[in-house]
């Protein structure tokens, strides 16, 4: 896999209110001509941040946001894959940004240096009905940052996108913070973790595991893997975890655990439960789902 053509830094700071993300973009050429809220600007280069505050891979929150500082905010119930529709009418209230631009924006004469964003984003604003949750020290939550870039070439004057032989444009960069594995940012469960922490910025790195449920729950999504491949070819789901080369009884970390499908045509669930009372289920939608086994 070929590392980025530019560097990209990233630092996050909190506090009782607001998550802030500042970016730095190193950029040889800064252009952006959308300049109105909800215009799509992943069809420039941008920076992209991606939400879920609780780790189910549901209902979760995109920001997106170029050189001129302008924002595309949107909401995900799920991920396409499971037939999420975006609502783009959503809008995060109280969102602030600013830009930086070490350089000059759209001018193809010269050669720029970098360009810099900085977001405040309420934790109030991660919603639809007015709940949200309020992080504590110590809570982690999924989040994952992207880069959009795409190859330009100069047309009276301007930055456009190039094209192929074909007059197709070619397909953006996409450079991403934790790896996906696939160009595509809509899968929740690759998204990389973040613990917020109540030391100062300028302390050591706390300590961080990765919470044992996570490590469960990828046990899980093998089988909604195998349960996506199987679905294609048979057009309903298995019964069966034989039959989808999975193993029943499992141990992670020295917690035993036992794996449970129970399917019916076009749905289907998956439970993982730990001898130290752990539930954790997962559905056709890739939905989690974890509670303490009463």
């Amino acid at each position: 896999m070929p590392h980025p053509t530019y560097p990209t830094r990233i630092k996050m700071l909190w506090d009782a209110n607001n998550l802030y993300i500042f970016a730095e973009l190193e950029e040889e050429h800064i252009w952006a001509y959308y300049d109105k809220q909800d215009m799509i600007v992943y069809h420039e280069n941008d920076f992209e941040v991606f939400i879920d505050p609780d780790g189910d891979t549901h209902n979760y929150y995109e920001f997106e946001v170029n050189a001129q500082n302008t924002l595309f905010d949107l909401f995900l119930d799920k991920p396409y894959r499971n037939g999420g529709q975006p609502d783009i009418e959503w809008n995060a209230k109280g969102f602030k940004s600013a830009v930086y631009v070490d350089g000059t924006l759209n001018n193809p004469t010269d050669t720029d240096k970098k360009w810099c964003v900085e977001m405040a984003i309420p934790f109030s604003s991660l919603s639809t009905d007015g709940n949200f949750i309020q992080p504590e020290a110590g809570d982690i939550w999924k989040i994952n940052f992207s880069r959009v870039e795409w190859q330009t070439e100069i047309t009276d004057g301007k930055y456009t996108r190039k094209t192929n032989n074909d007059g197709k444009l070619i397909p953006e960069d996409n450079w991403v913070w934790s790896p996906q594995g696939v160009i595509n940012m809509h899968i929740p469960e690759r998204w990389g973790l973040i613990q917020f922490s109540s030391e100062p910025p300028e302390s050591t790195h706390p300590s961080f595991e990765l919470p044992e449920a996570e490590l469960l729950a990828r046990h899980l999504w093998h089988v909604f893997y195998a349960q996506r491949d199987y679905q294609r070819e048979h057009k309903t789901y298995c019964n069966d975890l034989a039959t989808l080369g999975i193993q029943a009884n499992g141990e992670e970390n020295g917690t035993v655990f036992l794996l449970k499908i129970k399917a019916s045509g076009k749905t289907y669930t998956a439970t993982l439960t730990t001898n130290k009372g752990l539930m954790i289920s997962i559905n056709q939608d890739g939905l989690l789902h974890l509670q303490t086994d009463k």
